[in-house]
């Protein structure tokens, strides 16, 4: 279940663009920013890209952009990674628990 929310959250954050609060350490825009192997990654929009092999995990940052109401933010969590067929890993990656669902993400 908590893979399941946590892929409709991913997907809820890359089309929401939420902004972020006060800019504190730890702090998330909400954009559905994830980090592998040192690197922030985004959503981008594209069609026709094949998933390769899963690479590993990713941390999907926390996000808290309601200032004004505590405790309703999403915590930092994890989920899977996988390449890209024809694109280096530091360019793009395909992020999800279930690579036939994965989003596709570019660097930054």
């Amino acid at each position: 279940m908590r893979r399941a929310v946590l892929l409709v959250t991913v997907a809820v954050l890359t089309a929401a663009g939420c902004q972020g609060g006060g800019g504190e350490a730890g702090e998330a825009s909400c954009s559905g920013r994830v980090t592998y192997d040192g690197r922030d990654y985004l959503p981008t929009e594209t069609s026709g890209f094949t998933v390769g092999d899963r690479l590993g995990t990713v941390t999907v940052a926390a996000c808290e952009d309601t200032p004004d109401d505590p405790g309703t933010g999403l915590p930092e969590a994890t989920t899977g990674v996988y390449a890209v067929e024809g694109a280096d890993p530091t360019v793009a990656v395909a992020v999800g628990d279930d690579p036939s669902r994965a989003a596709y993400m570019t660097a930054r």
